[in-house]
């Protein structure tokens, strides 16, 4: 796999790992004068203030862009609140203070498609999949607190099985509704679930091969 790429400014260092990204295009629609694909090399750090770019790069939904303040600016924290947040027809959108194999993260997207190469993360293989999954699933019983603030996500993709989350944590449809509170849920990342987002165990007979860290 591919290391992230650097590109250095006068007050600000970006990142960029291709392995995490998913095209939803925050950083061109909203800051094209820094972030332009037609453009080599495509990022220019300076283009506008520091502050500007690290206001735009908390916003990508993946994590495949990460900075570092050189201007004494703030870095980023993570959210208050961990929250699960379901993309229609699309992966699962991780905010908070993450964990994953050891490593810390602030901002994932986790496949629930099945269909990933660089599974846990999403790829954007449910987009030629034709992955159909709503993200306006309607409010489960699932409701054991949840919303403790500063806690941290374990992130534990269960070996040829769901994706176990363990930590308090908030379930929310795609505009923010609350679909569950919760310490441990397990979540689909096969794609054949009939309970999606989360597990119904359909992992099993539908074959479902993934290893526990990939």
């Amino acid at each position: 796999m591919a290391k992230p790429r650097s590109y250095s400014g006068t007050d600000i260092d970006i990142s960029f790992d291709m392995s995490r990204c998913i095209h939803s295009r925050n950083c061109f629609l909203s800051l094209p004068q820094v972030f332009d694909p037609a453009r080599k090399p495509w990022v220019d750090p300076d283009a506008v203030p520091a502050e500007e770019v690290a206001a735009m790069i908390r916003t990508c939904p993946s994590g495949a862009l990460q900075f570092a303040r050189k201007d004494g600016g703030a870095e980023e924290r993570p959210a208050g609140i961990n929250r699960v947040r379901i993309q229609e027809n699309g992966p699962l959108e991780l905010t908070g203070d993450l964990r994953l194999n050891g490593e810390s993260h602030t901002r994932l997207t986790l496949c629930r498609c099945g269909a990933s190469k660089n599974k846990p993360f999403c790829d954007s293989a449910h987009k030629e999949a034709g992955f159909a999954a709503t993200g306006m699933p309607p409010a489960s019983d699932k409701d054991s607190g949840g919303n403790e603030i500063g806690a941290v996500l374990e992130i534990r993709p269960v070996p040829n099985g769901p994706l176990g989350l363990v930590g308090p944590m908030e379930v929310t449809d795609a505009t923010g509704g609350r679909i569950a509170r919760g310490e441990k849920l397990f979540f689909c990342r096969c794609g054949q679930s009939a309970n999606k987002p989360f597990c119904d165990g359909s992992h099993k007979a539908g074959g479902f091969s993934a290893p526990a860290e990939e």
